[in-house]
């Protein structure tokens, strides 16, 4: 890792301008091919376009189509605040960082603001290069044309931890049928009877007319990514199980056709975490069960492989100065083993980020190999000193802080006005333990890696070997304890895209 005083600042040379139209990117699986930014420093302000400073908290990813940022925050506040449910949709100048237009979104069912899991601001907004629609997850779902004219309004409640994205000109979400209490979930929900199970929905973007809705049942924070098999049809593949008593039955995974919302299979598999991102490459799907990874064939639904991500895996670890090789086992946690929402398929590596250890982890797909290297758990930045990195201290007893608590500073949830804004004690850790976390994101040769406190870990992902040579840069979103933040990184036009609690922040020259 280089200093960032050292820092040869990266701009690419882009062929082809791509847009970000939704959360996922243009193909919905957080990927592009073109090179962008890798090194850049917020706090010190270094290779930064622009940055808009925001009245409130929000969670979105930011989405870019025709020149146009979009994203929500949730409504200005006047004092401290646990609770909220309505946000404000933003439409920004990609180019100069200028606002063109705001609208009110209100819900009717407030959630936690600045959720480490979650807000109402959360779900991405989509864009067809017409209209761009916009999630509430209290309860509203609008979709505008480009100019900020209403097109269509439907109350519709849908989940924070969703990511809606575009499909043959339809917009697809998760549908959720009973509210938050008290701004959350309560573990009281498993024996609710079908008519009450959490489905994929499928509206017209044109009208908002509802055109299909599964019957297979999904878990509220289940990533749902489209993706393609080799014949050419379109589908996507959901899960059941999960935090909260959820519903819906039999735990496992169903393979759902996106032109029609039909089951094509299920493989039940008890006692599953679905909150993960699911893709398929060569018609395998690739998922995290418990302590393994598993090879499941897309045609039959089938497992074909299994390999163990807990067992003797090869690590790289920080020791002093220095790196070091060992062996390590992991012990398991109610079984989760990845961080929620943090894994991505790569071309044939399957990266994750450990939940019980700050572990970047990747799985060979074809050969099964699989390895850990560590990352720092936070970057301070500044100015007029060196950088500093957080390192991981093992705890020696039960009483030692966790891992998530090991921090600079932890996040102080204070809006750019100075009011706090949150209810969840686990928003103030470093972004690692038990949170949902950004989606990894690729651009060309690098993959993104936002955690909730504002540091970004930038790593070559094709590289043989993942050890410490594989770290290109571990940049800031801030300075630490005022950046946190949930929102996936977007690329355009030789642009990074990030949103955190104060500012939404244009990256690269």
């Amino acid at each position: 890792m280089k200093p960032i005083s050292a820092i040869a600042l990266f701009v690419s040379v882009i062929s082809v301008v791509a847009d970000w139209p939704q959360g996922g990117g243009p193909s919905g699986d957080f990927q592009i091919v073109e090179n962008h930014p890798t090194e850049w420093s917020v706090a010190l302000d270094q290779n930064i376009t622009w940055k808009l400073t925001l009245p409130e908290t929000g969670q979105s990813t930011p989405i870019v189509s025709n020149g146009r940022v979009f994203f929500s925050t949730m409504k200005q506040v006047q004092e401290d605040t646990r609770l909220g449910s309505d946000i404000v949709a933003w439409c920004m100048d990609a180019r100069s960082g200028n606002v063109l237009w705001k609208r009110p979104i209100p819900g009717p069912y407030p959630l936690r603001i600045s959720g480490a899991f979650s807000d109402s601001s959360s779900p991405p907004a989509v864009c067809d290069g017409e209209r761009v629609v916009f999630t509430n997850a209290s309860g509203t779902i609008v979709c505008f044309n480009l100019k900020g004219k209403t097109l269509w309004k439907r109350d519709l409640l849908t989940v924070g931890r969703s990511i809606p994205f575009l499909h043959d000109g339809k917009f697809i979400y998760t549908a959720h049928s009973y509210p938050p209490e008290e701004g959350k979930f309560p573990h009281t929900h498993k024996d609710e009877p079908f008519q009450k199970w959490t489905q994929l929905q499928v509206l017209d973007m044109e009208t908002g007319e509802e055109v299909w809705t599964t019957s297979c049942g999904l878990n509220m924070g289940c990533a749902i990514l489209p993706i393609s098999l080799s014949d050419g049809r379109s589908v996507t593949l959901v899960g059941r199980g999960g935090g909260h008593s959820p519903p819906e039955r039999p735990e496992g995974v169903s393979l759902v056709n996106l032109k029609t919302g039909t089951t094509m299979w299920t493989l039940p598999l008890e006692g599953y975490m679905s909150t993960q991102t699911n893709l398929i490459r060569n018609n395998k799907v690739y998922i995290f069960h418990k302590t393994s990874h598993l090879t499941v064939n897309a045609l039959t639904g089938q497992i074909e492989k299994e390999v163990s991500i807990v067992d003797d895996i090869p690590t790289r670890k920080r020791s002093g100065d220095d790196w070091t090789s060992i062996q390590v086992t992991l012990e398991s946690r109610k079984g989760r083993m990845i961080t929620q929402g943090s894994n991505l398929l790569v071309g044939n590596y399957h990266y994750y980020r450990s939940y019980t250890s700050p572990y970047l982890g990747r799985v060979n797909v074809d050969t099964g190999a699989v390895e850990h290297l560590e990352l720092p758990l936070q970057v301070s930045r500044i100015p007029g000193e060196e950088d500093r990195f957080q390192w991981h201290i093992p705890a020696l007893s039960k009483t030692d802080p966790e891992m998530r608590l090991q921090a600079f500073a932890e996040n102080d949830m204070i809006n750019s006005r100075g009011h706090i804004v949150f209810d969840d004690a686990r928003s103030k850790g470093n972004g690692w333990g038990h949170i949902a976390a950004p989606t990894m994101s690729v651009a060309g040769d690098y993959l993104y890696i936002p955690v909730m406190s504002g540091t970004v870990y930038v790593i070559r992902h094709d590289v043989d070997e993942l050890n410490e040579n594989a770290i290109k840069a571990v940049n800031d979103l801030g300075p630490v304890g005022k950046s946190w933040t949930r929102a996936s990184l977007s690329f355009s036009n030789g642009k990074v895209f990030a949103h955190t609690i104060r500012e939404l922040i244009a990256i690269g020259n």
